[in-house]
């Protein structure tokens, strides 16, 4: 039973497979600088890396918001969250696995009665945005940058075009392997705290943990829909929102890259702190938010006269229905399960225990109180002085007595 709650998570790993792939290479097959096969493999080989070995940096952020502690209220957020992104993939649009999730989680805190730590919500909510700015942000600057640069040197075309196909492979592998460790989380970081597989000890010394074979399952799944599904919202992104040049493409995803890396990397975050400077929250980032503000800084870039804005409100609408139909999925869908088929979906956490403060017992009738700022037994007796609370008294005087003098008479 254990194993088929865990489809859930298989699923919504092939829905962001599907609806992923774009974010990463979508722009270089559009531009047919790369084949979609060609494409497919890389991504799918670098998310399973990236997943397995630097996936675990984003997953202590989803259990602080909400630590889902039932095996069946892990499978209904899933299975919310994969529904939601299935259905926006059908409409074409590149929603948010990030958001999809998280809403999942808050309709499960809600059933449940569980706290929702809106202190690690609002960092979330506050780095989608951070991360759309900062993609924006690398995208417009690079572009400037590399335009300048090609004016000056005046390379071959046919040698740009060969540096540029390589470009775009490099850097959708290291865009690949972000995604992976960035967005693991979403796929199976609710199974964690919950997770049914032992850790294998391999030789020399390392361990392949229980949480890494389970998110080498959720990158396996996502590379099924990276084959299975991608085609159609690639179409989306490279082509229906603006039209973009191979040096475009590379700049795009080479910005989305970085910004996935910077919000995953554990290594970062402990040199960062290390040396006294503040640490970029490790938090599931979007990578479709991301791609669509690299793809909105070159337009910036140009103007904005490229720019499709019907395109990208139908995208920003998407972002939007995405986490509210997630929760109310969630919602109802643990109602289901918990009420038609007796299943545990949350387990109840007993409130932590108020301390008690402690009352001291009032003395004795006739007894003399004790002074306010002494407890019962605090201070101690030292030698010569009295015990605490009793008057000082003065230590008796023996006196000798006198004898009466001898006389002569009686000898």
């Amino acid at each position: 039973m254990i194993y088929f709650f865990l489809i859930s998570g298989v699923f919504l790993g092939w829905s962001l497979g599907a609806n992923h792939t774009a974010n990463i290479f979508g722009t270089a097959v559009a531009s047919k600088m790369v084949r979609f096969k060609t494409a497919a493999v890389i991504c799918s080989l670098f998310v399973i890396l990236g997943a397995v070995f630097g996936g675990s940096g984003t997953t202590a952020t989803l259990e602080s918001l909400g630590a889902v502690n039932a095996m069946a209220g892990a499978f209904m957020v899933t299975l919310a969250a994969a529904l939601s992104v299935y259905w926006m993939t059908k409409l074409k649009l590149p929603v948010s696995t990030s958001q999809a999730i998280i809403g999942a989680i808050l309709g499960w805190n809600l059933f449940s009665g569980s706290h929702t730590d809106f202190g690690s919500l609002t960092r979330i909510v506050l780095s989608w945005g951070a991360a759309i700015v900062m993609t924006a942000t690398f995208s417009a600057l690079v572009y400037m940058l590399l335009r300048a640069v090609l004016k000056r040197s005046r390379i071959h075309l046919l040698i740009l075009d060969s540096y540029t196909r390589v470009g775009l492979i490099m850097v959708g592998a290291f865009g690949a392997y972000s995604l992976g460790a960035n967005n693991i989380a979403n796929v199976m970081g609710v199974f964690v705290p919950v997770a049914p597989f032992k850790d294998i000890g391999l030789s020399g010394g390392f361990t392949f943990t229980g949480v890494q074979q389970l998110f080498l399952l959720g990158g396996i799944a996502i590379a099924v829909g990276v084959f299975t599904y991608s085609r159609r919202v690639i179409e989306t992104i490279g082509n229906d929102l603006l039209k973009l040049s191979p040096l475009a493409a590379f700049v795009v995803v080479l910005a989305e890259s970085l910004v996935l890396f910077l919000f995953s990397s554990r290594a970062l975050e402990g040199w960062l702190l290390a040396h006294g400077l503040p640490a970029i929250p490790l938090v599931p980032v979007s990578s479709s938010q991301a791609i669509i503000g690299g793809i909105v800084g070159i337009g910036i870039v140009r103007r904005g006269r490229e720019i499709r804005y019907k395109v990208l409100g139908d995208i920003a609408l998407g972002w939007l229905v995405t986490p509210l139909l997630a929760g109310v999925i969630t919602f109802f869908g643990l109602f289901v399960l918990q009420n038609v088929f007796s299943l545990e979906v949350y387990r109840p956490v007993a409130p932590p225990a108020i301390a008690q403060p402690k009352v001291r017992p009032l003395p004795p009738i006739g007894a003399s109180p004790k002074p306010a700022n002494e407890s019962m037994g605090d201070r101690k007796t030292t030698k010569g002085s009295s015990p605490p609370g009793k008057p000082k008294t003065a230590k008796p005087v023996s006196i000798p007595a006198t004898q009466p003098k001898k006389t002569d008479k009686g000898e």
